[in-house]
């Protein structure tokens, strides 16, 4: 499988959160290798996305968000967890996708030390629980995703099906917008609330709705 090239990111973010899944993630951190494949993203676009660190503003914070594309944005949120985005579309529009939750499959006695636990489903479920299983903090905040510490690989061709839902964790700020995105009947994706998964849609008709709640 090969690295996307910086075009693949520089695209409208919502594409960019759907062609993720599937893909490969590859952490080097501390010389430790471990991998996983993305099964859950959600997408952020903007100043105008209420639910955007950038609809604040340009801070020290978020400065990474309006970088160029293909760079890892990683922040610190609830006093305890590590969330990891991939930036996207071009330098100065601040637009990035979480990853929500990967597959793991290789470096697992790592990321069980590193989590604290043995079940592997529970392993990465979540965008705090990934970051920690792979060692990710904010030390590797703006990241190459093109280079070789921290990286990205093309999906290795196996079918699946994509769902799309509302976001999780955002309150009333843009909850409509059904910009999570995940495979269907994996199960290392991470649970939603009950109106999260009544408002779940398939991929074709999320798009035949625009991408919008009535």
């Amino acid at each position: 499988m090969r690295k996307p090239t910086r075009p693949f990111y520089n695209r409208n973010t919502i594409e960019v959160a759907i062609q993720l899944l599937g893909c490969e993630i590859v952490s080097l951190v501390g010389g430790t290798m471990t991998r996983g494949i993305i099964v859950e993203t959600e997408a952020y676009r903007g100043p105008d996305d209420p639910a955007c660190h950038a609809f604040v503003g340009r801070t020290r914070r978020n400065n990474v968000m309006f970088g160029p594309p293909g760079h890892l944005y990683v922040y610190f949120t609830y006093g305890n967890h590590y969330m990891l985005n991939v930036v996207t579309e071009h330098d100065g529009y601040p637009a990035a996708v979480l990853l929500r939750a990967i597959e793991p499959y290789f470096g697992l006695n790592a990321m069980r030390k590193r989590r604290g636990i043995e079940v592997i489903e529970d392993l990465c479920s979540g965008p705090g629980k990934l970051a920690k299983a792979l060692g990710i903090t904010t030390s590797e905040n703006g990241t190459d995703l093109c280079g070789s510490k921290i990286y990205i690989k093309e999906p290795s061709g196996r079918k699946f099906n994509i769902i799309s839902s509302p976001r999780i964790g955002i309150g009333q700020r843009g909850h409509k917008k059904l910009w999570r995105f995940f495979i269907d009947g994996n199960p290392n994706v991470s649970a939603g609330t009950k109106y999260v998964k009544e408002s779940s849609l398939p991929l074709a008709a999320a798009r035949a709705a625009g991408f919008e709640l009535d």
